[in-house]
């Protein structure tokens, strides 16, 4: 294995895909501390032949924070496009390991598999009569900033070395260069998959203490874990069983590798009183299992959705239909294969109000008749349609109008 990692980090081929991988993505145009961005054919072949191992001493990470849905702020570490194409480099051939010795149900940041599956086996653990009724809810304290370095050094079969320094690199906050003593970037190509490799075991332990998936064993205490990244949940046949004897094993699985549980936010739930997964609700109402779009997750959107508008109160109609219609569309297609018609509607109702309180502004001398006429129409059913008139570059003139979910 290692024989092979070396050949394909050494190899031409690889070196253009890592370039190609961080030169093709969102984060093209973001450059770290050096301030550089690979733009033209020129410097992304430039970029290939400087990719080599002897030599390499990776830059400190340019620190930005993002805000969170709970009000804090998430610290991102931004590498030069070096280190990105570095990272993405061995990523190549780490990701084919990882895959080795992930966990059957671990589902985030993996290849071909998404939320979706996640909530799909959710419903599988969880629909049946006889299915667990006691759910414990697993939140790590700052996963990814305190994962133990000699850990990963230790059992992540990568190179070492280079692994080493990108461990070591520090970041640059406010003109100042701070070390990293643990944790791996948020912010990093190689930084997801070194998280779920350190996390990869927990189910074959739970497997091991509570009994072989089918036997006797599990069928008593019917243990099962779901895991996206570093949010998981695991069943259980009583509250006891997971408190006494499930959330030790977790936390000393974590403490090998620095990591903790947060106590505020790790709890043991009933199904039939719900919980929050991965932006849904899922909950038993009267033995039957329904999952539904999560209250703050609605709430997150809607407050998207409102300052976009607001943020456009002297846009054009048919730009801010622009701006509008992939969030609606990506909202809506990630919570389509859940029980959501109630919720579409109430969010459909709270965009139009929002877009009415839009539209009335410009035209404040204006009657009601008269605005619903110049941005809204008739479609079919649907009596108040945003829609506008746009021309395409063929000088095509067609209507344009907000998706519905």
């Amino acid at each position: 294995m290692k024989a092979l990692q070396w050949l394909l980090t050494h190899s031409r081929s690889g070196k253009a895909l890592a370039v190609k991988r961080v030169t093709e993505n969102q984060g093209k145009k973001t450059p770290g501390v050096d301030g550089e961005t690979w733009s033209t054919p020129d410097t992304k072949s430039q970029a290939v032949l400087s990719l080599s191992r002897r030599g390499y001493q990776p830059l400190p990470l340019r620190r930005v924070h993002i805000p969170k849905s709970n009000g804090t702020l998430r610290p991102l570490g931004i590498p030069t496009l070096h280190d990105r194409a570095m990272q993405a480099l061995h990523w190549l051939a780490l990701e084919p390991v990882a895959e080795t010795r992930a966990d059957r149900n671990s589902y985030g940041f993996r290849p071909h598999r998404s939320p979706a599956d996640a909530r799909a086996q959710c419903f599988i653990t969880l629909a049946r009569g006889n299915s667990p009724y006691w759910i414990l809810e697993g939140d790590i304290k700052g996963c990814f900033d305190n994962i133990s370095h000699q850990w990963m050094l230790d059992h992540i079969p990568t190179d070492k070395a280079i692994l080493r320094k990108w461990l070591k690199a520090g970041y640059i906050d406010h003109g100042h260069l701070f070390p990293t003593e643990a944790g791996t970037p948020q912010g990093g190509i190689i930084s997801p998959t070194v998280a779920n490799l350190t996390l990869d075991g927990l189910e074959g332990q739970l497997a091991e203490q509570f009994g072989q998936r089918n036997s006797k064993h599990a069928w008593k205490n019917q243990v099962n874990l779901v895991r996206y990244a570093d949010d998981f949940l695991i069943t259980g046949r009583t509250k006891e069983l997971l408190e006494n004897e499930v959330k030790p094993l977790v936390e000393n699985f974590l403490k090998v590798r620095g990591l903790t549980l947060s106590q505020e936010k790790t709890r043991v739930t009933p199904i039939e009183e719900g919980f929050d997964f991965l932006g849904w609700t899922i909950r038993k109402y009267a033995g039957k299992l329904l999952i539904k779009p999560a209250k703050k997750n609605v709430k997150a959107f809607l407050d998207n959705s409102r300052e976009t508008v607001k943020a456009n109160k002297q846009a054009k109609q048919e730009n801010l239909i622009r701006l509008l219609n992939p969030k609606i569309r990506g909202w809506a297609h990630y919570h389509r294969g859940v029980v959501a018609k109630q919720t579409f509607a109430k969010v459909d109702k709270e965009i139009w109000k929002t877009l009415w309180q839009w539209a009335k502004r410009r035209h404040p001398t204006k009657g009601r008749r008269w605005i619903k006429d110049r941005y809204f129409r008739s479609n079919g059913t649907r009596h108040r349609e945003f829609a506008a008139e746009s021309t395409t570059p063929d000088g095509e003139r067609r209507i344009m109008t907000l998706v519905k979910e």
